[in-house]
Formats: structure tokens, sequence, C-alpha cells
């Protein structure tokens, strides 16, 4: 007898049962897809019950991370396989966040004659390393230093630093600014909070006033942003009412650039790439930053140079920028 005719033979059933037992796969694997490309899209949408809407604000960038696992799911479904739903996620993240992780420098003019660089840092008082902070900061040659989070401690440690080679300066509650070029118009901003964690002033630069809003945004943790909310709402509502044609803000707002809360003042000032490209995320320092907090936004000018740099101990990196008058 052959062997060949002895050997058992797969069954109809089974031929049938394993695309069967696949498809269950395929329409989880659709279903996820939809999904994910919803929440990326909708995100701002979604209720804030019990702090979700702030964590899925704050990590939206990051939900394309779905999508490999998606695709390798989707190797198991080997006939049927769901690419087309996998390409609506991948889709929309390419065009909700693609544009913002360009590098600036591929299309960023060169610096004209007339030009302002500005450095700006939470220095994390309990790090005790202001003043390792101030002359990294320093090193950069910015014609204009915003620092956050300061104590009294912190704030002479800074000002030891910086004041020998910065002219001018101006301090109130947690924020300071200090300038190579004059400070007028300084004034103190509580933006509803009734506590000074941000400042207003005109810088005098050779061609002409810039307003300057250095801003260090109350803490933002899951369920507890009411104060950080209305401080951004505050700032959005007083930038329309700015003289000056040219208006940076800078600092720690403790919102990404995706926080529904943080929209009203991207409708108003813009936020550059960075120069190199990629989100420039400024928080943790260590090990690895996983959310852009610190943010350098402006209007009327045109932007040459965005960077996060290491700076001191903090817990946040700080950011450099520089803009064409």
């Amino acid at each position: 007898m052959s062997l060949l005719a002895e050997a058992p033979s797969a069954s109809p059933s089974t031929k049938r049962r394993q695309p069967q037992r696949r498809r269950p796969l395929s329409a989880a694997i659709v279903a996820g897809s939809l999904v994910l490309a919803a929440a990326m899209v909708f995100h701002t949408l979604v209720p804030d019950v019990g702090g979700f809407g702030f964590v899925i604000d704050s990590a939206a960038p990051w939900l394309g991370l779905g999508i490999p696992l998606l695709v390798v799911l989707s190797a198991f479904a080997r006939r049927g396989r769901p690419w087309v739903a996998i390409c609506v996620p991948l889709l929309a993240w390419a065009i909700i966040f693609g544009p913002s992780i360009v590098p600036l420098s591929w299309t960023a003019p060169a610096a004209s004659a007339n030009t302002l660089t500005v450095a700006s840092q939470n220095v994390e008082a309990s790090s005790g390393t202001g003043a390792a902070s101030a002359t990294a900061l320093a090193a950069t040659d910015a014609d204009v230093i915003a620092i956050q989070e300061m104590d009294s401690t912190t704030s002479a440690d800074v000002g030891a630093v910086l004041d020998a080679d910065y002219q001018y300066s101006y301090q109130v509650g947690t924020v300071g600014l200090w300038s190579t070029y004059p400070i007028l118009n300084a004034q103190p901003w509580d933006l509803g909070l009734g506590w000074q964690r941000a400042l207003a002033a005109d810088i005098e630069t050779p061609d002409g006033l810039v307003s300057i809003y250095v801003i260090h945004a109350a803490s933002a943790r899951i369920g507890d942003h009411g104060d950080r909310d209305e401080m951004l709402k505050n700032l959005a509502d007083v930038l329309p009412n700015d003289e000056n044609d040219r208006v940076i803000a800078v600092g720690d707002f403790n919102a990404a650039s995706s926080d529904r809360a943080f929209q009203p003042i991207l409708s108003q000032l813009s936020e550059p790439n960075q120069s190199d490209g990629w989100f420039g995320f400024t928080w943790p320092s260590s090990p690895f930053a996983a959310a852009r907090l610190d943010h350098f936004l402006q209007r009327g000018m045109t932007v040459t140079s965005n960077t996060v740099i290491p700076a001191g101990g903090s817990d946040h990196r700080a950011i450099l920028a520089s803009v064409n008058l």
C-alpha cells in the first residue's frame, strides 16, 4: 500500500475553520483602526470625565503607537488582511501631526541684520540648579532670557549670573525676565488666580517694540487642571488687546500643543516647528522627554530657528528661538 495513500488529509470542515477563526480578529482590527483614528481627530471633544479628556489630549501624538500594534495583529489575519482599515489612523496621524514634525530648517529664512533670540526654562526651584541653568542659557548669547518657577533663593542665584551681562531685568512671583534691550511697561499678571505667575512687558529693540508675556501656568494633573485652564483662557482673552504688532508668549504653559485648553492661544499665536524636526518635547528632561509643556509662541515676526536644549538640573529642558524682526 502506498504511504501517500495512508496520509490523512485535512477535512473540508478543518480548512474552513481556520479562516472563520480569524474573522473576529479582522473585525477587531477594523474596529480598532476606526476608534484610533476617531480618537486622533476628535480627542478635544472627548468629555473630560475623571480627567480622561485631559489625558487623551496630552497623549494625542502618542496614539500613533497603536498603528504598529494593529499592523502586527493583521499579520495573523492571513486572509482578508484589513490593510485598508489600518491606513485610516495612519492617514489621520499624518494629517494632524505630520506637519508639526517637519524640520523648520527646511523652510526657515536666513537670519537678518535685526534678529531677536529668546531663551526660556522652568528651572525647577527645588533642583537647586538655577545658577547652572542661567549659565547655560547665557552661553547661548540670547538677547532675552525668561525664567519660570523661581523661589527667593533661585531668583538670587539666577540674578547673580545674569545681571552682569543683562542690563535690564524684571521679576515678579515665580517668573523673571532678563534682557540686553530696555524693558518697558513691565507689569505682573495673575491671569485670574490672585498670585503672580506671569508678567507682561515691552522689549525696546532697535527695530521697535516687541510685546512679551512670560508664563508659568498653574500645575495640571488628572482631574485637577482648572487653575491652569483659567490662566490660559485669560491669556487668550488678553492677546487681542495687545497694541504691538509683534508679540511673544513664552514659558511653561503646563499644556501640550494638542491640549484643548491651549487651542484659543494657538489660534492667535503660532508655534514654530523644531529646527531639526520632531515634536521638541521638553518634559521630563530625563530619562526621555514625553511632552512639550514649554512653548515659544509669536506673531508678526519670522522664526529662523527653534530648538530644545539641556540646561542645569531642572526637570524641564530649555527652549531657544530666534526671529527676524
